[in-house]
């Protein structure tokens, strides 16, 4: 498998990213974002076109080296400052209330401890601060659960460790944010196994 992660999954990963599926609800996702922001999950960088033009400099976290061929062209690319850091969310070395935004997009699907890396979100936030989020994960129609089931054993190490049946919202809220607002729907042009999203702002009080 070391093959496929290093040569065959960033490519597989950047493409799907880039699908016109996503480009509204990236967009939409990322509109609220100002201040001082941290991007969790940076992957290959696909979110740095669809920040507003505010935004001048943003903080980025991936643990996955074998995404920087992909990520660090478009960091050099973009008007947008990044500081880049090979970190894993479940261990954030930030101080807290520190961040005004932290933004996560088909990124908590893959983390392994994602109930930890959630706590360390909330952990950095300043009081009052938003979690943008965009996530596909477990569907509330139970045939499409079920597969989700079946499925993400053999899907994990396909996708990175992508989980299909993540509660999406459940997590968030259950990690002490308020969701305020948040939206799930199907995401047209991908499969419903794959396609079931949540999207919105939560804040910490």
């Amino acid at each position: 498998m070391r093959f496929y992660h290093h040569y065959i999954f960033p490519y597989l990963l950047d493409l799907a990213m880039s699908s016109r599926a996503f480009r509204k609800p990236r967009a939409r996702a990322l509109a609220p974002a100002s201040g001082r922001i941290l991007e969790i999950g940076f992957g290959t960088g696909m979110n740095l076109q669809y920040y507003p033009p505010t935004v001048t400099r943003i903080e980025a976290i991936d643990p996955d080296l074998d995404l920087d061929r992909y990520s660090q062209p478009r960091i050099a690319a973009s008007r947008i400052d990044v500081d880049f850091h090979h970190l894993d969310a479940e261990h954030l070395p930030f101080e807290g209330e520190r961040f005004d935004t932290v933004v996560s997009t088909l990124t908590l699907c893959s983390i392994p401890d994602v109930v930890h890396a959630l706590g360390e979100i909330r952990r950095v936030l300043k009081p009052g601060g938003q979690f943008l989020f965009l996530e596909h994960g477990r569907a509330p129609d139970a045939g499409v659960a079920r597969w989700q089931d079946r499925l993400t054993p053999a899907w994990k190490p396909l996708g990175g460790g992508c989980h299909l049946n993540r509660p999406m919202r459940e997590l968030v809220s259950d990690a002490g944010f308020r969701l305020d607002p948040v939206q799930n729907y199907y995401l047209r042009g991908l499969p419903r196994i794959f396609g079931y999203m949540t999207e919105g702002v939560a804040r910490r009080d």
